[in-house]
């Protein structure tokens, strides 16, 4: 870092506009900032710090950033500082003008202007400056990853304050630690320790996890061993746990196993003892069945004793039935002449009630007879009949014939009617097609016309309804555009207000004893509080959410405005400038006229058609004259001999009718006669016949029943069995049989007789003996069953305990190894012998190049007295690892830094600042710092000391390096040429530059 220039106004004592040229001044390489007490030395440091953080140094900040106006400015005059330098190889100007109540512009009272910051680069290639930023936020982050520090930081290895000379000298490791990480970016060797701890956490969890594992199997093995597996007194994680599982298992395993040989031992002896049981239950079973069928023999035999008499009863019913079922065939035939004899005379006596009172006495030859007459007589009628049914067909046809007479005679009176009016019909329909015509080639054109006018008029209306919108449009994205500024400003407002105040928000986290995050102090005797109206971040983003979505619609209703331009644009290239009522007029013109043709035009298919129809109605008309005259003129024919014949049939009927009315009825009489005497010719005959066969039936049963030993026809009746009865006779019969011969069976088995002479079987006993083997041998079989279960699931669970104990090994080695580095790392470990953190250990080795390079200045300064050395050695309970020491060579002791003098920590402190700016600089990535503050401390030196301190500052000029030295010491001004002068008065304090270049 290097500054060129730094101008100032109205800032603290300053009342007016001062520029400081550094480039001047650094060109001497060593240059004295000096002035009376008060006059304004640190200010100017104030100023750098200031310009680059937003902020002045530690103690000397407070407020929002108004106190540093300074009292002397005039009312109109804000305060600005703006500092021109180079870093990190770019060229960049950070100016800063902070919080200012100035006068209102209107009325009387002042008004808060918000802070203001701007940071600009140059382009050299362009010649130019260009714009960064306007954020205080974003310039405060660029600058702190430009130069690598924060502002106490800065302060303390660039800008060293008056009484804060020594503090990096006097650090603890911790406070020293966090500086020395920031300036080297060791950083990534911590987060090489955090990755470390998290590994190790992790795979600790896994082992974890797997011996939670391995123990819930073990007490599923303890569960299947019945409690009598004792479990390890061991967590999941420590060691020889999974060995002491699996002994355990093993020793189970073994237990099972043998309660397993028991238990078949026992299953077999039960299996023998039931088998026995079963067969002596069976022996008994078998007694007692032979027994019972004994006893159920004897008893059936007793009830067959005393059914005998019914039996033999039934044998002799049984024999004459049989006896009389040789008549059977007798009875039949006899029943049967009977009962046709019986209808034969029914049928005979109802045919005779038909016939007339002459026939009543008449024989079967006599009615016959008469028949035969009656029949001859019907077949002379048949002619008559054949007459009769054409004299109904002639006059039906003379009526037929009329009735087409008359409707001719309607077909041409019509047929004239409507001929007489063609001539005039005609060339009224011809005129309506022709008009009809006409009016369709005037629909095309109006057509053609009217679609161009409908696209005129759609266009103008949406031409003045995009006017309206467009205006609308245009209020909408101004407002937008008004509502976003003032969305921005708001935002900037809060975020300004929020940096002014981040020191009491992160001071809110501050705790007694704990290191501050910005500073790495433990003590805070003053933090910083909130003020009234504190803004915190959840604010800020909140006004940053509505900042971007105001922008956001601005941008939308910008592009919505340039859209409606567009579409009104198109519209009124279309449209025109006619306006939209006369479009509308002419269209609506057209579009009546277009109605019209096309409602004339329309009727013309249907005159095509009228036209088409009336000429084929003549045609029809035309034809239908010519058929009908035809029609009149046969007729006349056909009338005269229908007349003819019908005069010859009513002649030759009258003879043939006879009384009757006509000649059907005649024949109708003659054939119901001639059918009732044939009917009773037939039943007389039919009558004779069956009483012959009923006399023969009864001479025949008569003989039978005397053959088969019955007295009479009616007692061999009597003692006929039908075949139900007959049936159910022979089963009774059949069943005893049946049961007589099964008893005899029965009685004469030697077993049953051998178990008949037993004592009775005891059933109840054994039965109870086979239940009580029988539960024994369950018990046995389950005692078994659950042995075999408990090895099968002792045996799996061992199985798997052992693949998990496998699987495991490989995650242990791992965690071991892991934890060993973590430990190691991490300063916790017994093999690190000095408690040091691997970020301590690279930094240490940073502080000894730093102690190396700050030990040539420090001898020079000291005439070889003094030599700084780093320290490994653990201070008190803490870690060790970033200490330093002094070696006193008058001595040859090694001693604290603390027991330096005043003189003698100034000058050490300066060299070991000295000696850490050097090594940051040629470490690769580090920050080059080119120019150093020292405020005051010379007053300490003596004269030779001080020659020997500025000679070495001096020297510094061969590593193109400058240093500002901040003293009002007297002697300083002869000794340093390059000056900047503070001057103070009434009005406010000046600069003058001195002796450079």
């Amino acid at each position: 870092m290097r500054l060129h220039r730094l101008d100032i106004t109205a800032f603290g004592p300053f009342g007016g506009s001062q520029t400081v040229d550094f480039g001047a001044l650094s060109a001497a390489g060593l240059f004295l900032l000096h002035g009376p007490t008060g006059a304004g030395k640190t200010s100017v440091l104030d100023a750098v710090c200031y310009a680059l953080y937003g902020a002045v140094p530690g103690a000397r900040q407070s407020g929002q950033g108004t106190t540093l106006r300074s009292d002397h400015a005039a009312a109109g005059t804000r305060t600005q500082v703006t500092l021109d330098l180079t870093v990190a190889g770019r060229r960049l100007e950070v100016t800063r003008l902070p919080p200012w109540e100035r006068p209102k512009k209107r009325g009387t009272g002042t008004t808060l202007d918000k802070a203001q910051s701007l940071l600009r680069e140059y382009d050299a290639a362009a010649g130019a400056w260009k714009d960064l930023s306007r954020s205080h936020l974003e310039i405060g982050e660029e600058i702190t990853q430009l130069l690598g520090m924060s502002r106490e930081q800065f302060c303390q290895v660039v800008l060293l304050p008056q009484g804060d000379f020594a503090r990096f000298l006097r650090a603890d490791a911790e406070a020293r630690g966090k500086l020395l990480g920031r300036l080297f970016d060791t950083h990534r060797f911590a987060e090489v320790e955090k990755r470390l701890a998290e590994r190790r956490r992790a795979t600790e969890a896994r082992v974890r996890e797997g011996d939670a594992a391995l123990l819930a199997d073990a007490h599923r093995m303890q569960q299947a061993a019945g409690d009598a597996m004792e479990l390890p007194e061991l967590a999941p994680g420590e060691p020889g746990l999974a060995q002491a599982v699996l002994t355990a298992a093993a020793v189970a395993r073994t237990t099972a196993r043998e309660q397993l040989t028991v238990a078949r031992c026992r299953l077999t002896s039960a299996e023998s003892a039931h088998a026995d049981a079963e067969a002596s239950l069976h022996r008994v079973r078998e007694v007692a069945r032979l027994q019972r069928r004994s006893a159920e023999a004897r008893e059936r035999a007793e009830r067959l004793a005393e059914r005998a008499g019914a039996h033999r009863e039934a044998q002799a019913r049984m024999e004459r039935g049989r006896k009389a079922g040789m008549v059977a065939p007798a009875l039949e035939l006899r029943e049967a002449a009977d009962a046709a004899h019986s209808r034969a005379a029914a049928a005979e006596a109802r045919a005779r009630a038909a016939l007339p009172a002459e026939f009543a006495d008449a024989g079967a030859a006599g009615l016959a007879a008469a028949a035969r007459r009656a029949a001859e007589e019907l077949g002379g009628l048949e002619s008559a009949r054949r007459a009769e049914r054409r004299l109904a067909d002639v006059v039906a046809e003379r009526a037929v014939a009329d009735r087409q007479e008359r409707a001719d005679d309607d077909v041409l009176q019509e047929a004239e009617a409507w001929l007489t009016g063609w001539e005039t019909t005609r060339p009224a329909l011809q005129t309506r097609i022709d008009t009809a015509q006409e009016a369709a080639g005037l629909a095309e054109r109006l057509a053609l016309r009217l679609e161009p006018a409908r696209q005129r008029l759609a266009a103008a209306r949406v031409r003045d309804s995009l006017a309206a919108d467009t205006e609308e449009a245009r209020r909408r994205a101004l407002a937008s555009a008004e509502a976003a500024a003032r969305a921005k400003d708001h935002w900037l407002d809060l975020k300004e207000q929020r940096l002014n105040g981040i020191a009491a928000e992160l001071a809110a986290g501050l705790a007694d004893g704990e290191p501050c995050a910005v500073c790495g102090a433990t003590e805070h005797p003053a933090p910083a509080r909130k003020v009234a109206g504190h803004v915190d971040r959840e604010a800020e983003e909140r006004a940053l959410g509505d900042h971007q979505a105001a922008e956001e619609r601005r941008v939308r209703d910008e592009r919505r405005l340039g859209a409606v331009r567009e579409e009104l644009a198109a519209a009124t290239a279309e449209a025109g400038d006619t306006p939209t009522a006369q479009l509308a007029d002419e269209a609506g013109e057209l579009e009546a006229e277009l109605a019209r043709a096309r409602r004339d035009a329309s009727a013309l298919h249907a005159a095509q058609q009228e036209l088409r129809r009336a000429e084929q109605e003549r045609e029809r008309r035309l034809t239908d004259r010519r058929q009908a005259e035809l029609r009149a003129t046969s007729r006349l024919v056909q009338r005269d001999g229908l007349e003819r014949e019908k005069a010859a049939l009513e002649a030759e009927l009258a003879q043939a009718r006879g009384t009757a009315e006509t000649v059907a009825a005649r024949a109708a009489q003659l054939e119901r006669r001639a059918a009732l005497l044939t009917e009773a010719a037939d039943a007389a005959r039919t009558a004779e016949d069956s009483a012959e066969r009923l006399k023969d039936a009864d001479g025949r049963l008569a003989e039978a029943a005397f053959r088969a030993g019955f007295d009479t026809p009616e007692a061999a009746s009597a003692a006929l069995l039908d075949d139900a009865a007959h049936r159910e006779l022979q089963r009774r019969l059949d069943v005893w049989h049946t049961e007589e011969a099964a008893v005899r069976a029965v009685l004469a088995e030697a077993d049953t007789a051998a178990a008949a002479g037993l004592p009775p079987a005891d059933l109840t006993a054994a039965e109870a003996a086979e239940a009580a083997a029988g539960l024994r041998l369950r018990e046995a079989s389950s005692a078994r069953d659950a042995a075999d279960r408990r090895c099968a699931e002792l045996d799996r669970l061992s199985t798997r305990a052992a693949t998990g104990m496998r699987r495991l090994a490989p995650l242990r080695e791992e965690y071991d190894r892991v934890a060993r580095l973590a430990s190691l790392t991490a300063g916790t470990s017994a093999d690190n012998e000095r408690k040091m953190r691997l970020e301590s250990y690279v930094l240490a080795a940073r502080l000894e190049q730093v102690a190396a390079a700050a030990t040539v200045r420090l001898r020079r300064m000291s005439s070889g007295r003094y030599t700084l050395v780093h320290s490994d050695d653990r201070a008190g309970r803490g870690r060790s690892g970033l200490g330093l020491h002094v070696v006193d060579a008058w001595t040859g002791r090694e001693r604290d830094t603390a027991t330096l003098s005043g003189g003698e920590t100034f000058f050490a402190s300066l060299a070991l600042a000295l000696g850490l700016a050097d090594v940051v600089t040629d470490e690769a990535g580090g920050v080059r710092l080119d120019t150093l503050f020292i405020d005051e401390g010379f007053g300490s030196l003596d004269d030779q000391t001080l020659d020997e301190v500025l000679d070495v500052l001096d020297a510094l000029r061969e590593r193109d390096r400058s240093v500002g030295i901040v003293s009002h010491v007297a002697d300083l001004r002869r000794r340093v040429h390059a000056q900047l002068e503070v001057v103070k008065g009434r009005s406010g304090s000046t600069v003058r530059l001195h002796g450079a270049g």
